[in-house]
Parts: structure tokens; sequence; C-alpha cells
């Protein structure tokens, strides 16, 4: 059978953009990636941090594949009324903030995380570059946005940019409104630790000597 690999940031780099690939009939998932080690040794040890997607959603390493399946190989990524998705542009924060409200809102939690202009361990960062798997990414927002609604009973609207970010400017933002605060203030933490987590995006900090691909919440 004939399936495509993707891959991202780190893996990219060591291994392939994207690829048709042959399998035997009966291959599965781990197979795949075994495959794809073989052909590109670097991203061997890699292994226990990936997570495996099958067209366009997480999958289980065991899962069988078929004819025509596009597999995602993701290294670590560094939801009312719901406004979520994903932009190229400057990011507007009192746009999301006016699509979150509601006259029944009493409570308004915003939260912006910024491009910076240093690294944890003090380097300066020239720029700052996010990679994602749109498709994959946008459904995954949307998925997180009415989670947190049907738990919080909350109005979301969150956005997180792509490609360059200059410094200073604004790379995600999580807007949460509620009747009372707590629900909000709970909601919106739970995003951008859920982001952190779940989403499929990358972020390479650009130094005058060098990149680095970042992890969840570096």
């Amino acid at each position: 059978m004939q399936i495509r690999i993707r891959c991202f940031a780190l893996l990219r780099e060591l291994a392939v953009d994207r690829e048709e690939r042959s399998l035997p009939d009966g291959a599965t998932v781990a197979d795949a990636w075994t495959d794809l080690a073989a052909r590109f040794p670097a991203v061997a040890d890699h292994r226990p941090y990936v997570r495996a997607a099958r067209n366009g959603a997480y999958t289980a390493w065991e899962a069988p594949l078929a004819d025509g399946d596009e597999i995602a190989f993701l290294p670590p990524v560094s939801g009312g009324d719901l406004l979520t998705g994903l932009t190229d542009a400057p990011i507007d924060v009192a746009a999301l903030e006016a699509s979150a409200s509601a006259p029944g809102h009493g409570a308004m939690v915003t939260f912006v995380g910024r491009a910076r202009d240093h690294a944890d361990d003090g380097r300066p960062v020239v720029e700052l570059e996010y990679e994602v798997f749109a498709e994959m990414a946008e459904r995954t927002l949307a998925d997180l946005a009415a989670d947190a609604a049907a738990r919080w009973g909350v109005s979301v609207a969150m956005v997180h940019r792509v490609g360059v970010v200059p410094l200073g400017e604004a790379a995600v933002a999580i807007v949460t409104a509620a009747p009372h605060r707590a629900a909000a203030y709970e909601a919106n933490r739970h995003l951008i630790e859920a982001i952190k987590e779940r989403l499929p995006i990358w972020k390479r900090e650009r130094f005058a000597d060098g990149t680095e691909w970042k992890r969840p919440g570096a």
C-alpha cells in the first residue's frame, strides 16, 4: 500500500518534509516510523517524545494503516461562543475580547503570550518562528475551546500566530469570558496549558550564532 509521510520542526530537519512510501499490507503506524528511522537514523532517539497523527487526528502507534493514509510525526509541541484559529498576521487582541463579550458576562480574562528578546539561559533572541501542522492545529484549537466552554460555561476566543513573530508582538492570545471570575480564570489557565501540551506547533528561537527548537512551555 502507498502512504504519505509528513514530519515537522526538528524531525523535518533530521529526516524529510513529506514523501510517499510503500509499506506491506497490515503495516502499522509504528512500522511507518521504523521505516523512517531506518533511512534517517538521526530521528531514532526522538521516538519516546514523538506523537503520531493519522489523517489529521492523533493516533496510537499500533493503529493499522490503509492505502492512501497520511501519517504525520510530531515532536513535542513548544476553545459558549467560540472563535479559534491560526494567523500569520498580528493578533488583534481587542477584537478577540469583543468577540467573547456578552451582556451576561461579568468577568473576562485575557492571556497574551509575546515573543521575548531572550532565552531562558539569557542568550539574546533575534527572532521567533512558529511552525504548525495547520489542519490538525485548527481542529485541536476548536476542540479545546469546545471542551472549556462545556466545562466552565465560558465564551472563548483563542488565536495562535504562525510564521515569523517579531519581538514584542503577540504569539498567542486567549480570551475567556463568563458570568463570574473563577470560571474565566480557570478556563483560561487550562487552555494555555492544554495548548502547550496538545497543539502541534513548534517554536524556533533564532540567535546570532544559530537556532534552537523549543519544547512545550519553553
